[in-house]
């Protein structure tokens, strides 16, 4: 924690740049989300094309300009080719999702139509400079005596790296997951008081620190989102 508070440091004051995959197309509040999940073993599915991809069930949405998108790398076999972007976190995340691990040739996708409308809910990310290894990011979630949150709805953090189509081998834009805390509690929460979680969270050595996004959301405890927030988004 005290890493975490110095990295961050007087963030409110110091805005940070948009990543290339971001700028101008930050997601309204009730945004539709899209959640692509496939294993460290198949290179193929990094560079598939988004037609290619089978979606989840007849008319599913396609993520669009508006859409909050979440690419996912579960753990593989040793010597998978996508391992050093895998975390053990999106092997939880499928389980959440009430689904089984997805195979060596197989992409899972997970669509909402739209966030829900939860009234007297505000929900921030924010973080401070990069510094050897670490990003400080911090969570700030108010609710109102309106807000009408499940029981058993948790907090989460992350370093999602922004990757626009035609880089790094894949033809689509991606926001891949590279570093995860959470479930953070929100048993604390009190209506009209700010709530916050403060992470110092390391970025795998495989990432480009300026295209590292903080991003916040708000999990039902059917692993549902509820709310989604990103850095340099309001």
């Amino acid at each position: 924690m005290p890493l975490a508070a110095a990295l961050v440091g007087n963030v409110a004051g110091a805005a940070q740049p948009a990543p290339s995959g971001l700028r101008g197309a930050c997601p309204p509040v009730q945004a539709a989300t899209m959640e692509r999940l496939f294993s460290a073993d198949c290179a193929d599915c990094w560079s598939a094309p988004a037609a290619q991809v089978a979606p989840v069930a007849p008319g599913a949405a396609k993520p669009g300009p508006g859409t909050w998108r979440f690419d996912w790398i579960t753990p593989g076999t040793d010597g998978a080719p996508l391992a050093a972007g895998a975390l053990p976190e999106a092997a939880d995340r499928v389980a959440r999702l009430g689904r089984a691990l997805p195979g060596a040739s197989q992409t899972l996708q997970h669509a909402q139509a739209a966030l829900p409308s939860l009234a007297g809910l505000r929900l921030k990310a924010s973080s401070g400079p990069a510094w050897q290894g670490y990003f400080g990011v911090q969570l700030t979630l108010q609710t109102s005596p309106r807000t009408a949150l499940p029981a058993g709805s948790t907090a989460w953090l992350a370093l999602v790296e922004q990757v626009d189509a035609g880089s790094d081998g894949t033809p689509i834009a991606r926001s891949l997951l590279r570093s995860v805390a959470g479930p953070l509690p929100l048993s604390t929460l009190q209506p009209g008081k700010p709530m916050t979680h403060l992470r110092a969270l390391r970025w795998p050595t495989s990432a480009e620190p300026t295209r590292l996004q903080a991003r916040a959301w708000i999990e039902g405890p059917d692993g549902r989102l509820l709310a989604v927030a990103a850095d340099a988004c309001r």
